[in-house]
């Protein structure tokens, strides 16, 4: 029998895009949502310049709406703040907060992202104020109420959500008004309205909603004006239009709704004094103050009607002075007012022109000096104005170029967050910096807690039998360790104490014992290292000491011992190398040195020594390959060539040697397997061929040769197993049974 210890590293398939891609300033279709662009590469990640302090200007944050799919924005700028909503619908907030307006029950100002509430799948905020929708069609408020801006009958401040309606599909926040459009079309109202922006025929404040139109489709606000497309395709507007901003040819204020363009628009933005809108056919039309080239025409005169700007548009933000446009190839154009860098070309020059920011976008949500994104990958970035933390990335100067912003660790990708080698535990701080415990053959015996030397910040990490990888926040991949078999990937057989870089743009890792698999943003397989049994997927044995094309469309990778899995964007497994016990799971005990197609509808993979894991998209597990010890979870010790379904109600899995653990959906951890050092974490050295429970409240876990990790809902760590190279991390070589909490104390 082979003796070779196994480590994966799993990125489960998430389509994150396909729930985060929706922008509150951004949208087509139907204010609550947007039909996405399609996908293309993500260019790295820049980073953060110092810039010009922003002058404070009172302002408020632009809205956005569309008329579509009836999906909702996923993420919204305000004056000096911003919001997410993760894929499990937490909602989290960062920025300014003296007004209690990001809702975390204080007024303490957040330079990184807080959870506010769960259950969320849209979000609006105003200068001081923020709408929540939740997935039952419930409108949560929280802020400044001194008009009414909350809706719900007082004029008392909330830094907490209060509920104001049911039924709703879609908000839209002005500076301190506040629309909500119903699931029967008719809109709502609320809050100030000294200019009219109610639409209600008054210039009286409002404590409580009143209703405002009919037959709406999408709804935007900015400043002190709104708007509202309506199912016909008509675009309408009301309240301040000093400046043109309704787009009716006058400078009359509009106490109640004029109509502006007669058919064909499918979404709209309100900056603060300008208005932007796109038709079904692609064209882009602006309108209203014009001072800093807002508009995009190559002027900086005001409009009191719609102008023409560009075409093939597909999603629209605007901020106070700035403007966003997502093309439909998923590129980003931006113009207007640059001094805080909103534009995110790397300058604080003004233009009055689109120019390219980035590809691959799939949602916009711009402040009011400040703008924010989701890629095609789901990852939010943002740059421009940062005086109050706005940007979400711990720090309050500007940036000038996109920086990626990092949330907490949440569901299945919480995996990449904490890993475990032969002899090592590794976890990614919340700062992003990578830390690492316990000894390997060439530590010193009294090693303690290490920082690993990377460039930036870390984003993932892996760790192999004796090398470790991580990623970068700029999706730049690093290796470090062993390296006799080539799997460093950099070209050598030479081993690396410090962390060496070996590629740019990639977006998952898995370590095998003495092989790497990565996943590139383009979806390329690449492989190295050791290839005894195909475990490369070349169609050789030969070992590789740089990456090698695998096959394309991936989406996570799992490694090995002597064979790896790949899980493609499509939901489709495969798999490929040493298969002595079933492990990949076709039938068979054959060894195959290229990829072959396993399952469908897979959400998530992971591997062992000799066995493999699936989580598919309903929730159920299925096991293969290797049992002597239990690991495949079936009640049996008989080794498996096809996949048996072992639990139901799973959102994550990790394995490694001889031991599993899954995440279930209520934050329960079940174990199984070898549990000879009490890696199982039952309080016994009795394996287990069905699943055990462990713990509860747990958000993420990861296993080691003979030991293993969770971290919990509450943030902290745990640890259990074997413990001889002090890998458990408790300050002692003591084996745990059961788990222990681990204060890792850095230097």
């Amino acid at each position: 029998m082979k003796i070779r210890p196994a480590r994966h590293h799993c990125r489960p398939w998430n389509p994150r895009i396909a729930r985060l891609a929706c922008a509150l300033v951004l949208l087509l279709n139907l204010s609550p949502g947007h039909s996405q662009a399609p996908e293309s590469p993500v260019p790295p990640g820049t980073t953060p310049v110092a810039g010009v302090e922003p002058e404070q200007v009172p302002s408020a944050p632009p809205a956005v709406a569309a008329a579509g799919d009836l999906r909702m924005q996923r993420v919204a700028g305000g004056d000096g703040h911003g919001f997410i909503i993760a894929p499990d619908g937490g909602l989290w907030a960062w920025g300014a907060n003296e007004w209690g307006q990001l809702g975390d029950g204080t007024r303490t100002d957040r330079l990184t992202p807080v959870q506010v509430l769960t259950g969320g799948t849209a979000v609006a905020t105003g200068a001081l104020h923020t709408l929540a929708l939740k997935t039952d069609g419930s409108l949560w408020a929280w802020g400044v109420n001194r008009s009414g801006e909350l809706g719900n009958g007082t004029g008392v401040d909330r830094l907490t959500p209060v509920q104001v309606l049911t039924g709703v599909t879609a908000v839209a926040v002005g500076a301190h008004h506040t629309m909500a459009l119903k699931a029967d079309g008719r809109l709502w109202a609320w809050g100030a309205n000294e200019k009219g922006q109610l639409g209600d025929g008054t210039t009286t404040d409002r404590l409580a909603p009143v209703q405002v139109l009919t037959g709406v489709a999408a709804v935007a606000a900015s400043g002190w004006h709104s708007l509202a497309l309506k199912t016909d395709g008509s675009l309408w507007a009301w309240g301040i239009n000093e400046s043109g901003q309704l787009g009716d040819g006058t400078a009359t204020d509009r106490h109640r709704p004029v109509q502006v363009l007669a058919a064909g628009v499918a979404g709209v933005a309100a900056g603060a004094w300008h208005t932007l809108a796109f038709k079904t056919d692609g064209s882009l039309w602006a309108w209203g103050v014009n001072g800093f080239g807002q508009l995009g025409d190559g002027t900086t005169t005001d409009r009191l009607g719609p102008v023409q700007v560009t075409t093939e548009v597909a999603a629209l933000a605007a901020g106070l002075n700035h403007s966003l446009a997502i093309k439909t190839d998923g590129s980003l154009w931006a113009w207007g007012w640059n001094q805080h860098g909103e534009l995110g070309d790397g300058t604080t020059t003004d233009r009055p022109n689109p120019i390219l920011v980035r590809t691959g976008v799939a949602a916009v949500a711009a402040g009011a000096h400040h703008t924010l994104t989701i890629d095609t990958q789901g990852d939010l970035w943002a740059w421009g104005a940062n005086e109050k933390g706005q940007l979400g990335n711990g720090r309050t100067t500007a940036c000038l170029s996109p920086v990626r912003i990092l949330l907490p660790p949440d569901n299945p990708q919480d995996l990449q967050r904490i890993a475990a080698g032969e002899y090592r535990s590794l976890a990614i701080g919340t700062d992003g910096v990578l830390w690492v415990w316990g000894q390997d053959a060439d530590d010193p015996p009294e090693a303690g807690v290490r920082r690993v030397q990377i460039r930036g910040r870390a984003l993932a990490v892996a760790a192999g039998w004796r090398h470790g990888l991580a990623i970068q926040t700029d999706d730049s991949l690093w290796a470090w360790g062993w390296n006799r078999y080539g799997q460093l990937g950099d070209g050598t057989t030479t081993k690396r104490p410090t962390p060496v870089q070996v590629l740019d743009g990639v977006a998952a890792v898995a370590a095998g014992t003495y092989h790497t698999l990565a996943v590139t943003t383009d979806g390329r397989l690449l492989a190295w290292g050791n290839n005894w049994d195909g475990q490369l997927g070349d169609g050789t044995t030969t070992d590789r000491s740089s990456p090698v094309e695998v096959l394309s469309g991936a989406a996570a990778v799992a490694a090995g011992s002597g064979h790896s899995l790949a899980l493609k964007t499509d939901g489709s497994l495969w798999a490929w190398g040493w298969n002595k016990y079933g492990q990949l799971g076709d039938g068979s005990t054959t060894d195959q040195p290229t990829p072959g197609l396993i399952l469908t509808e897979v959400a998530a993979v992971a591997v062992g020594w000799g066995h493999s894991l699936a989580l598919k998209t309903d929730g159920s597990l299925w096991a293969w390959g290797h049992n002597a010890y239990g690991q495949l979870g079936d009640g049996t010790t008989t080794d498996r060539a096809s996949p048996v379904q072992v639990l139901t109600g799973v959102k994550a899995v990790t394995s490694a040697w001889y031991h599993t653990l899954a995440l279930k959906t209520d934050a329960t951890l079940w174990a199984w397997g070898d549990n000879e050092h009490g890696q199982l974490g039952d309080g016994t050295n009795t394996d287990r061929s069905i699943p055990t429970r462990v713990l509860g409240a747990v958000a993420a876990a990861a296993v080691g040769m003979n030991h293993s990790l969770a971290r919990k809902t509450d943030g902290s760590l745990w640890a259990w197993g074997r413990n001889l190279r002090r890998q458990l991390g408790d300050g002692t070589s003591s084996e745990r049974r059961s788990p222990v909490r681990v204060v890792v104390v850095v230097p």
